[in-house]
Order: structure tokens, then sequence, then C-alpha cells
């Protein structure tokens, strides 16, 4: 009996926490330059005191996310970039580490500061600052070009250049706050990835979202249903014990 409801629970609790992540993915399908996150469950022996080897539980594990591109629509704003291929951008977290976002609405400050949702984006230097009420343009290496207010088109200056990187395949892991973050160095602190001079972008679009809505739903919908079976397994098991119960209080 006890076997029954191990494998009930278990599987009830993966699929709780696989539909929260189906769940966060449905909600973001139209967040700029976001990854959708994988999902996946393994068998694990149950550990204690009184060990048995024919008890598992599922576990629920993330490992990683889906890095295949989005889609790309024109915009036609300046301050719209899209990364072509497999680059990122670096933006400065608020913890003020180096972290690398597909997200490309790009806005400036009243600092005049260039911003990611509200993260500093990184150039060659450290974050990047444009001239205020300038006209900005940016070139498909990254290159941010600013006219000044009040003047002409032979004004044109280079304010800075955005770092663009091209990590390994699976070398970014998510963080809690939704970017991503390259492996620690040897002190363990947070790595830094160096600038790929060959990293291009497509200036006035933006990357969209790579979570299919159509296969969010059929996941949440086949989820759900899995959930409820697990439900009828326990409360099967709930009606075989007290059944149970009642034989053996039977007096002979």
């Amino acid at each position: 009996m006890d076997r029954m409801l191990y494998t009930a629970m278990s599987g009830a609790k993966n699929s709780m926490d696989q539909q929260s992540v189906v769940s966060n993915n449905l909600s973001n399908v139209t967040t700029t330059g976001f990854r959708a996150q994988l999902q996946a469950a393994r068998s694990v022996p149950v550990q204690g005191e009184a060990l048995l080897a024919t008890r598992n539980s599922a576990v629920t594990t993330t490992p990683g996310s889906d890095f295949s591109q989005g889609p790309v629509e024109y915009t036609g704003r300046t301050l719209d970039v899209a990364m072509q291929d497999d680059a990122w951008m670096a933006v400065q977290a608020n913890d003020g580490t180096e972290t690398y976002t597909r997200r490309g609405d790009l806005q400036v400050d009243s600092d005049g500061v260039l911003l990611s949702v509200g993260r500093p984006v990184m150039g060659e230097g450290g974050p990047i600052a444009i001239p205020q009420g300038a006209q900005v343009s940016i070139g498909a290496d990254g290159t941010i070009s600013a006219i000044p207010e009040g003047v002409g088109p032979e004004a044109l200056v280079e304010v800075g250049r955005i770092k663009l990187v091209t990590p390994d395949a699976g070398a970014l892991t998510r963080g809690e706050d939704g970017l991503f973050r390259a492996p620690p160095n040897e002190e363990g602190e947070p790595g830094a990835l160096p600038a790929d001079e060959n990293a291009k972008l497509v200036s006035g679009a933006l990357e969209g979202s790579n979570v299919s809505a159509v296969d969010a739903m059929v996941s949440m919908i086949d989820v759900a249903r899995r959930y409820d079976m697990q439900m009828k397994v326990l409360s099967t098991a709930d009606e075989n014990a007290q059944r149970a119960n009642g034989i053996l209080s039977i007096q002979g």
C-alpha cells in the first residue's frame, strides 16, 4: 500500500512543479528575448533511517533552457536591437556582476545611461552613457553613434560599443532574476565572457520569445490530467485501506 502512496505522492508533486515551469513559460510568451525553461524528472531512492530499496520518488529538475532563436520582428525603433545567431548582450545585474540577455528593447534614463529593462548595458569600459537629447544609431557590430542635440550630421560621434559575447553551447545558466551568467572563475566568483568582435546584431528589430503558446497550452493540459490521475491513485489507495480495515475488523 505504501508503495502506491509513494508513487502517487511523488508523481503529483512532480506534476505541480512541472506545471509551475510551464505556467512561467506561458506567461512569458510575449516577453522579448525570453528563453523557455526546460523541465525533467528523475527517479531517486527514498532516503532515511528506515531505508527500503524498493521505494523511489520522482524528483523534478530544471536541466537548462531552450536556446533556440525566437522570431525577429522589425520595429524601426533606433534603440531596438536583436542579436544574431548565438550572440548575447552584456548587462550589469543588480549586484554589479556581468550577466547576459537577448532582450534588446533598450532605453536611456534621465542620466543618459543606456538600459535594458532597468539594467545598464555594458560596453568596453563599463556602462554606456549617451548625451541627453542626442539622435542615436546602433551599428551591426554594436557600435553606438550619436548626433548631439542642435547640430547637424557632420557632428556624428561614437559614444560606445555594446559588449556582445558568443558563449559555448550550454555554458550559460539562468539566474533567479531571469538573466544568464557565465560559469564561475577559479576563485569561485561570477565569471565574465570575453567580447566577440565578430558577433552581430540587427538594429531596429526585436527578437521575440521562443516559447510556443500552442505547445505550452498542450503541456499544461497534459500536466493537469496527470496530476488528476495521481490524485485518483491516492483516493483509490485510501479506499483500499478502508476496505482492508473493515475486513480485518470483522469478528468471527
